[in-house]
C-alpha cells in the first residue's frame, strides 16, 4: 500500500520512508504541498494515505488540504496531519483531517494510524 509523505524536513522524510518501507508499505515523499499535488495528479492509482506536515514553505498543509478537497479524484484520500504545533486537535478539525500525529513522532502511534487508514482505504477500493 502506498503512502504519500509530505514534509519539508528531509530527515523526517527519510526516517518515515525507512520505517514505512521496513513495515511493508510503499512510501513516496515530497517536500511541500505543491509537489504533493503535482505527484497526486500524475500518479494512478493514488496513495492509500497522505501524511501531511502542517508548516512547509511553497505550499503549507492547510493550502494543500483545501486544494485536495476541491478535487473529486483526490478528496477521498485520507489525511493524517503531522505537526509540532500546540493544539493539534484544533488544526485537525480546521483541516478536516482523519487523524493527527504530534511531532516528535511516536512510531507506535504512526503505525496504528497507518494501519487504520490504509485498511479503510483498501476496503473502499474493492
Amino acid at each position: 500500500m502506498t503512502i504519500l509523505i509530505v514534509d519539508d524536513d528531509p530527515d523526517i522524510r527519510r526516517l518515515l520512508t525507512t520505517f514505512l518501507t521496513f513495515k511493508g508499505y510503499h512510501p513516496v515523499s515530497v517536500a511541500n504541498g505543491r509537489e504533493a499535488l503535482t505527484h497526486l495528479q500524475c500518479s494512478h492509482p493514488g496513495p492509500h494515505l497522505i501524511l501531511l506536515d502542517q508548516m512547509m514553505p511553497v505550499m503549507d498543509g492547510a493550502t494543500f488540504r483545501h486544494a485536495q478537497q476541491q478535487d473529486p479524484q483526490l478528496a477521498t484520500i485520507p489525511v493524517v496531519v503531522m505537526s509540532a504545533v500546540e493544539n493539534l486537535q484544533a488544526q485537525r478539525r480546521r483541516l478536516s483531517a482523519e487523524g493527527y500525529l504530534p511531532k516528535p513522532i511516536d512510531f507506535d502511534t504512526l503505525l496504528t494510524l497507518v494501519e487504520q487508514y490504509c485498511c479503510q482505504s483498501h476496503q473502499l477500493e474493492r
